[in-house]
């Protein structure tokens, strides 16, 4: 997310040393059956989940396109629509930033934040043709562009209609979102088609313990979407837990706010549905993090590791519950309740990245910028 989350030392690891070992039973990691899981995490969770992804962002692109061609208030709901849809489903696939995801910057192009609305217009007025490919462009695309092209470009719908119509600029604005749109569904094909033709079976096949074992890296990369992209990203960056003042502008969907509220609550679900390991979109879990843990007997506290990460997870889940819908209204106006749902979110960055890591063996491979 722009400079918000740029590297530098993690004060977690300083607490590490400070935090209640995980025991576990060292011979017993070595016969967890790491395929089986890799497995399931491929067929029944990410593989499904991009499949849903790609059918939401397929429409999307569809309903641009329609919009575009006849810019009505009609067509206008119909594409805000697809595009809420799209943007909470890839709350789905935004943590599984490995392999083809981690390749063509997935998650940088779709959905950094702030989003730059002064280097939209500008492309907008000169009428020039973005280059979305550029890393530079990241934040200038992606569902946040999107976010500005269907609310921020008027203050209500009738506003922003008449810039896809009777604007100087309506040509140039119906060509950047279009374009946007195209880019999300075309890197969102790449990412699917990679996952099915070959990365699935590397990925499954990539058994070791080793740093660069594909449990190892999808631990890490599971943990830094938590603890970065949802705890830090989605609440602790407006609500001011850095910088020492608010920040609402910096808000995910911060010209539609009513969905900020969603978007959190899906991503959050996501991240504990794949600790359970829950099969997307189907009944029943399978061999996951919790069940690794739990047949290491890792306990914490005279607790299951497992049920206290659960927990946590249920806390963080009613801390948000009771927030209002209008994240905008409530940084601006109470922020303290924002806050409650960042501590509450922050103590399961201590039993994941500390406490479970440790238990399974694993060891960070990323430094983070804002300290634990």
């Amino acid at each position: 997310m722009k400079k918000y989350i740029l590297v530098f030392i993690s004060l977690s690891l300083l607490t590490a040393s400070c935090s209640d070992d995980s025991s576990k039973d060292d011979g017993a990691q070595d016969s967890f059956d790491r395929k089986a899981m890799l497995t399931h995490w491929a067929d029944n969770i990410i593989i499904p989940s991009y499949d849903q992804f790609m059918s939401s962002v397929t429409a999307l692109h569809a309903s641009a396109e329609n919009f575009t061609e006849n810019p009505t208030v009609e067509s206008l709901e119909q594409l805000r629509e697809d595009y809420q849809i799209a943007y909470l489903d890839f709350q789905t696939v935004s943590m599984f930033e490995i392999g083809p995801a981690e390749t063509v910057g997935f998650r940088g192009y779709l959905n950094t934040y702030p989003t730059n609305a002064t280097a939209i217009e500008g492309i907008v007025e000169a009428s020039e043709t973005p280059n979305l490919a550029l890393s530079s462009s990241r934040n200038a695309q992606g569902f946040p562009a999107l976010d500005y092209f269907l609310y921020g470009v008027g203050e209500d719908s009738a506003a922003v209609l008449e810039n896809y119509t009777s604007s100087t600029n309506a040509n140039s604005y119906k060509n950047y979102l279009k374009m946007t749109s195209k880019r999300i569904r075309d890197l969102s094909t790449v990412v699917q088609a990679d996952w099915i033709n070959f990365y699935r079976d590397d990925f499954v096949n990539n058994t070791s313990s080793s740093a660069t074992g594909s449990v190892d890296m999808m631990a890490n990369d599971f943990i830094i979407y938590y603890e970065k992209y949802i705890r830090s990203g989605k609440v602790g960056i407006p609500a001011g837990v850095f910088s020492g003042n608010k920040e609402p502008q910096t808000l995910e969907s911060y010209y539609h706010p009513t969905l900020s509220k969603d978007l959190l609550e899906k991503a959050l679900t996501s991240s504990k549905d794949f600790f359970l390991g829950k099969s997307f979109q189907q009944a029943g879990n399978g061999s996951s993090f919790k069940s690794y843990l739990d047949y290491l007997n890792s306990i914490k506290e005279g607790e299951d590791l497992s049920t206290l990460i659960l927990n946590q997870y249920a806390e963080s889940e009613s801390k948000i519950a009771a927030l209002q819908d209008n994240f905008l209204l409530e940084v601006e106006n109470n922020n303290a309740i924002m806050l409650n749902a960042y501590d509450s979110m922050q103590k399961n960055v201590i039993l994941l990245k500390i406490d479970m890591l440790q238990a399974l063996s694993i060891s960070v491979d990323y430094i983070d910028t804002d300290g634990d």
